[in-house]
């Protein structure tokens, strides 16, 4: 077996990856202190796998999903198999392994989501790093509305609702408020107004600035927002387009939420990657299946639109709606930022494959 040595800027033996017999494990922990805690990481590596996405210097097969209760089960309760390869100046192949249980919270006590990523060296296809995804996970879903939102809301925007306030709700608010500070009011709604509480007393500590409102339906939340956030887990729709004010900008995170008239009468929709999204019976498939939707009437897939090959908003009485599936892609993007800079700083735990 050869061996090829990779090394960072510092030189001892413990920042030394011999491909073939070591890999870097990264717990949460580590990802943290490797400035992954901060969202500026990730909005970095969101807007540059966006632009390879846009040039097709990307490989991203349709992930999986794994569903043991298919007929009965949740929509939330699967497992995903998410591998991608990105081209470009610094090439990287991986893939993220991540399972979701919609009653984990309630039943367990366990975040809803959990998973790996593992990140292989594109020369030789070795496994050069796994890491915990979760968190990952939450902060690039995060990044990708901070992204959009700087080509699809309205410039100085003031007020942000988000639908939802469990821990994707958590990364996208902290995210959102540390790149806008125009955001001058927060509205919450959560099915649990214990939850909505929790969020804003956290949020408040953060950004004492910031206004924070608890409101008592998700509809008073949308209609007082400039920009919403959909962070649930259901799997019915309840917000209609009516709900909308105009200007608005909705980022459809938890894919589910909007009725099917959201996507037919919004002046814009934008997805991340249309084949992602016309699958697996979510709104965007089913209005093609019923034939009232179509690739056609698409605006632009979000790297398009942050490449600068398609205008985003061009005025501000438009009503906007990203439907993010989630891409592979954005997962491995901000792994290998996450990697690298914890190889600077001399962070995580060397496994030996082999003994």
């Amino acid at each position: 077996m050869s061996n090829v040595s990779l090394r960072s800027e510092k030189t001892s033996e413990a920042e030394t990856i011999d491909i073939g017999t070591r890999l870097l494990y990264l717990s949460r922990s580590h990802i943290q202190q490797a400035g992954g805690a901060s969202s500026n990481i990730y909005v970095q590596a969101i807007e540059n796998a966006l632009k390879l996405h846009a040039e097709g210097l990307f490989v991203q097969p349709l992930k999986p999903y794994l569903r043991t209760a298919e007929s009965e089960g949740h929509i939330a309760d699967r497992i995903i198999a998410m591998p991608a390869h990105l081209s470009g100046s610094e090439p990287i192949s991986g893939i993220k392994w991540i399972g979701s249980k919609h009653d984990n919270p309630k039943e367990r006590g366990l975040e809803r989501a959990s998973g790996l990523i593992v990140l292989n060296d594109p020369v030789s296809n070795y496994p050069i790093a796994v890491m915990e995804a979760g968190f990952i996970s939450s902060m690039r879903t995060a990044a990708i509305t901070v992204v959009a939102a700087k080509h699809l809301a309205k410039a100085g925007f003031e007020r942000l609702t988000c639908i939802g306030c469990g821990y994707i709700a958590k990364a996208q608010l902290l995210s959102m408020l540390q790149h806008f500070d125009s955001v001058k009011d927060v509205f919450l709604y959560d099915v649990k107004k214990e939850a909505a509480h929790e969020l804003a007393l956290y949020l408040k500590e953060l950004f004492p600035a910031v206004k924070m409102n608890i409101v008592e339906t998700a509809r008073a939340g949308v209609e007082a927002a400039d920009v919403i956030i959909t962070c649930t887990v259901t799997d019915k729709p309840y917000l209609p387009y009516e709900w909308i004010p105009k200007g608005a900008f909705v980022s459809n995170v938890s894919i589910m939420d909007v009725h099917k008239d959201v996507f037919l009468k919004a002046d814009k929709v934008v997805v991340d990657d249309w084949d992602q999204c016309n699958r697996e019976k979510k709104i965007i498939n089913q209005l093609v299946l019923e034939g009232t939707f179509s690739r056609e009437q698409l605006h632009a897939e979000l790297g398009e639109i942050v490449s600068g090959k398609i205008a985003g908003r061009e005025n501000d009485q438009e009503i906007i709606v990203l439907n993010p599936m989630g891409m592979a892609i954005e997962d491995v993007a901000c792994a290998q930022y996450v990697y690298e800079a914890a190889r600077r700083k001399g962070l995580g735990v060397w496994l030996d494959m082999y003994r």
